[in-house]
């Protein structure tokens, strides 16, 4: 049986990579595959929250529902939105992301700068608090889906966004993969600005419209004339369960909404990323040259392999 260690700051954590490194050991992250277990569970405070400049720095084991819980006096959040509550550690590792990803982004988007224990229990730290930071190499944005082989990511800080103060769901019936790919190109032409535009397929599109009450509400009815349709909140609750159940994904460019969806039978769509959640495995997208190079990074940051 793998041990597991519950590291309560940096400090203790550098020194148990540092253990393992010497022991020839080999460590995963919260996950099984190693002999040690490197758990984040204890990791889980705010570091600062800068309500002003609309940062915050937090450690990795921090849930995103308990950084929500804090934010929220504030009228701030992070604009993550993955299901199942991750933490923020797993979803810069993971680069993971939910339905507002079509307007804020991924994690790497909204890393501002990282504090990374490295396989040799060395601590080095990238970026900064700031929105605008220039200095030195961008670690935050490698990390980000790196899946735990690069290092233990122990403190991140974030840009947040103002909390909405309304939000209004628009769902349009599609019967067609070519019908979907009609309607998605309506909202892309139009003056619409959606937080969100995902595609339960099959089934219906739906949109996210954020803002004040009354631009919440202008919006929807913008968007109803627009595609037709009925308003729907509980459509997220079927998003969140379909991303959670799917086993692969894949990406499609701009335009190849519809190829997509004559492939799949079933699946996710996150329409203005391109990218489609599967109930099944889909192979991995990456050239071959670029998962060489991910390879050399990794031999780089890891050169005996303790992270598995």
């Amino acid at each position: 049986m793998p041990s597991v260690s519950e590291p309560a700051s940096v400090r203790e954590a550098a020194a148990a990579l540092r253990e393992a490194a010497a022991s020839r050991h080999c460590v995963s992250i919260n996950r099984g595959g190693g002999d040690v277990c490197l758990s984040t569970r204890r990791l889980d405070r705010i570091v600062e929250h800068e309500a002003g400049d609309l940062t915050a720095t937090v450690e990795a084991g921090i849930r995103l529902s308990a950084l929500a819980a804090e934010l929220a006096p504030h009228r701030q959040m992070l604009a993550l939105d993955p299901p199942g509550d991750p933490t923020v550690g797993a979803c810069v590792a993971a680069n993971l992301s939910g339905p507002r990803r079509h307007r804020y982004g991924t994690a790497r988007d909204l890393v501002l700068g990282v504090t990374v224990v490295l396989a040799d229990g060395t601590v080095v730290s990238s970026g900064g608090k700031v929105v605008k930071n220039v200095a030195g190499y961008d670690l935050g944005k490698l990390l980000c889906g790196s899946l735990g082989k690069l290092g233990l990511i122990a403190r991140v800080s974030l840009r947040l966004h103002p909390r909405p103060p309304a939000a209004r769901t628009l769902v349009v019936p599609v019967e067609s993969a070519s019908g979907a790919q009609h309607a998605a190109a309506a909202v892309h032409r139009s003056t619409l600005v959606p937080s969100a535009v995902d595609l339960l397929w099959p089934g219906g599109l739906a949109l996210l419209l954020e803002g004040s009450e009354r631009a919440a509400a202008a919006e929807l009815m913008r968007a109803e004339e627009l595609l037709g349709g009925a308003e729907d909140g509980e459509i997220w609750r079927a998003v969140a369960e379909r991303q959670l159940a799917s086993k692969g994904r894949t990406s499609f460019p701009p335009g190849k909404l519809e190829a997509v969806l004559e492939a799949h039978p079933q699946a996710l769509v996150r329409v203005g990323a391109g990218v489609a959640y599967l109930p099944g495995p889909a192979p991995d997208p990456r050239p071959e040259a670029v998962r060489r190079l991910a390879e050399r990074i990794r031999s780089e940051f890891d050169p005996t392999s303790v992270l598995v």
